[in-house]
């Protein structure tokens, strides 16, 4: 489980996100890491059970670097505010569409997963499809088990229509999706009981249709 004391570390970091202060509390950092990958593993090995291109996956593969890039960025703080985890086959760098859980304090904990920052060619397919035949995604991301879990739906719109579509297309309002993805968000009180390793593995599994929906549509091999 997770230890309130893990929340505690990134609080402070969020305080004091420099690199003197990082490395004097180094070994703080090292044990709300362990704990972040001790509970990540619990997850993994429940996705296992319900996705057998999980089955060789290295939990440590999964695991997000804290520092940030700052190569590129007005921001400079070097680290990141929270622990996250991508879970796909072999990791965070799948290149699927993976499940993506993270801490963080002041109950911006997270699970997602959907379609973010697609290329054009995989947008073009999303799209086509929704012409061709919505009823298969609006069956999977209207479900009522799955809206009550995930009561957050995330994604850039467009304010108008997409280029070759009709802007009275009955299904406009998907097709304005330039991304398309869902979150349930958690308390820290809710992160830090005892069996909230089964609270995101069920959260996966109403995810998965969805994902499996994405994958199968992108990836030939899939």
């Amino acid at each position: 489980m997770i230890d309130p004391n893990t929340f505690q570390f990134l609080k402070d970091l969020e305080k004091n996100n420099n690199k003197e202060w990082f490395q004097d509390h180094r070994k703080w950092y090292d044990d709300s890491k362990s704990n972040f990958i001790e509970f990540s593993s619990e997850v993994l090995e429940g996705l296992k059970l319900i996705q057998p291109d999980l089955l060789n996956t290295d939990i440590k593969k999964c695991i997000l670097r804290i520092n940030r890039d700052i190569r590129f960025s007005k921001d400079k703080r070097p680290y990141k505010n929270y622990f996250g985890a991508g879970f796909g086959p072999g990791g965070k760098s799948s290149g699927r569409i993976d499940f993506y859980f993270q801490i963080q304090a002041h109950d911006q904990s997270m699970l997602g997963g959907g379609m973010w920052s697609p290329s054009s060619e995989n947008l073009a397919k999303f799209r086509q499809e929704i012409d061709y035949n919505p009823q298969d995604l609006k069956t999977l991301i209207e479900n009522k088990d799955f809206r009550k879990y995930f009561n957050e739906i995330e994604g850039q719109r467009l304010k108008t229509k997409p280029k070759g579509y009709d802007l009275n297309h009955p299904e406009i309002e998907l097709l304005r999706y330039k991304e398309l993805f869902f979150l349930r968000r958690f308390k820290e009180t809710e992160v830090c009981q005892k069996n909230f390793d089964q609270t995101i593995i069920k959260g996966c599994k109403l995810l998965k249709p969805y994902q499996d929906y994405l994958n199968a549509l992108f990836f030939d091999d899939f």
